[in-house]
C-alpha cells in the first residue's frame, strides 16, 4: 500500500517540495523571534538584564525578572494552543475535503463552550481537568452533527453545505449558551472571560494537562497525512489504494477534535488559527499534508502568539484578548477565500 500511495503521490506532483528546508529554517527563526517578543513586550516592556535574569537567575526577585518568568508560561501555552489549533485546522480541511474548514467555523468552538457552560452551571466544575474533558465531548457531538447535517441531500459534504450547517449550528449553540447564563449571574461571571479566547491565566498546571493531548494529536495527525494525501484522490481512489477511508476518517477526524478541543477547553474559542495557518502553509509548500500537517503547527503556534502580543501592547495597559485579535485578522481572509470560492463555481 506504501508504494502505491508514494507512487500516486509522485503523480499528483506531492514530492518533496524543494523550498521546504528554505521555509522550515525561515519559520523556526520566526519561532524563536516570536518567543522572544512574547517575553519582553507587554503592559510592561521588560530590559535585556531582567530578561536575563527571568530566565536564567532563579534567585533575583526583581519586579522584571517575576514579568518574565509568569510570561514563561504564557508563552509555552500559547505555542501549545497555537500549534494544536494549526494541526486541528488542517485535519479538518482534509477531512471534509473543504478549504476553508477550521473548528470556529465548523462551530466546533461552540460546541465545546456550550458544555463547559453546562458544567459550570449544573456541575460546579472549576478546574482544568474537569472543563478538559466536558469540551472533547462538545466538540466531537458537534462535529459529527455538522458533517452529518452538511452531508445530507445531493452531493454529499460539499463546503458550501458544511459552512451554512457549522453556521446554522453554531448560531443555536450560541443561543442556549446565552440562555443558561443570563439567569444565572455567577456562570456569566466566570464564563466571559473564558468566551473571548485568551492565554493569560495560562499556568504551568494548564500547559501539563494539555501536552499529552497536544503529544497525541500531533502524532495521529502525522502517522495519517500520507493516507489523508490519498483521501485527496476521492473515496473510490483511496480505497482502490488500500486506505480504508471510514477509518481513516474517523482517525482525523479523533485527532482534530482532540486537538481542538483541549485548546478550547483551557483557552476558551480562538477562532481562524487553523485556517491562517493552513493555507500559509499550502501557498508555500502545496497540498501535500507530509509537510503542512507539522508545519501548520509552527505557523499556528507563531500565528496565536503574535496575536496575544499584538493584543497586549493595543489593550496597554491593559491587554486584548487574543480572540478578538485573531478574528479581526481571520475574518477578512475568510470572506476572500468565500468569494474566491464562489468565482470559481460560477
Amino acid at each position: 500500500m506504501n508504494s502505491s500511495l508514494d507512487s500516486k503521490n509522485n503523480q499528483l506532483n506531492l514530492h518533496k517540495p524543494r523550498n521546504i528546508t528554505a521555509v522550515l529554517v525561515v519559520c523556526l527563526v520566526l519561532l524563536v523571534i516570536c518567543v522572544f517578543v512574547s517575553l519582553v513586550f507587554g503592559s510592561r516592556p521588560v530590559r535585556l538584564n531582567e530578561l536575563i535574569d527571568g530566565l536564567f537567575h532563579p534567585g533575583v526577585d526583581s519586579f522584571g525578572a517575576n514579568v518574565v518568568r509568569k510570561r514563561i508560561s504564557r508563552t509555552i501555552f500559547g505555542l501549545f494552543c497555537g500549534a494544536a489549533l494549526g494541526v486541528s485546522g488542517a485535519l479538518m480541511q482534509a477531512v471534509t475535503r473543504n478549504p476553508i474548514a477550521d473548528p470556529s467555523i465548523l462551530g466546533v468552538n461552540t460546541g465545546a463552550s456550550l458544555f463547559v457552560v453546562c458544567g459550570i452551571a449544573f456541575l460546579n466544575i472549576s478546574t482544568a481537568n474537569q472543563y478538559i474533558w466536558l469540551a472533547l465531548a462538545g466538540a466531537a457531538i458537534t462535529a459529527v452533527f455538522v458533517f452529518g447535517i452538511g452531508s445530507m441531500g445531493r452531493g454529499g459534504a460539499t463546503p458550501l453545505k458544511l459552512i451554512l450547517a457549522g453556521a446554522a449550528t453554531s448560531a443555536a449553540l450560541s443561543s442556549l449558551i446565552t440562555a443558561i447564563m443570563i439567569s444565572r449571574t455567577y456562570v456569566m461571571d466566570q464564563f466571559r472571560f473564558w468566551q473571548v479566547g485568551s492565554v493569560g491565566s495560562a499556568t504551568w498546571n494548564s500547559i501539563a494537562t494539555f501536552a499529552p493531548f497536544l503529544t497525541i494529536g500531533i502524532l495521529i495527525a502525522i502517522i495519517s497525512a500520507p493516507a489523508l494525501n490519498a483521501l485527496a484522490l476521492g473515496d473510490e481512489m483511496a480505497s482502490g489504494l488500500g486506505v480504508r477511508t471510514g477509518v481513516l476518517r474517523l482517525v482525523a477526524a479523533f485527532a482534530a477534535v482532540l486537538l481542538c478541543g483541549a485548546a478550547t477547553a483551557l483557552a476558551g474559542p480562538i477562532g481562524f488559527i487553523g485556517l491562517l495557518s493552513a493555507h500559509t502553509i499550502r501557498l508555500m509548500l502545496g497540498p501535500d499534508l507530509r509537510f503542512v500537517i507539522p508545519l501548520s503547527a509552527i505557523s499556528g503556534a507563531i500565528i496565536l502568539t503574535v496575536s496575544d502580543v499584538i493584543g497586549r501592547l493595543i489593550g496597554n495597559p491593559g491587554e486584548l484578548e487574543v480572540g478578538v485579535v485573531t478574528a479581526f485578522i481571520g475574518a477578512p481572509l475568510l470572506i476572500i477565500l468565500a468569494m474566491r470560492m464562489k468565482v470559481r463555481s460560477l
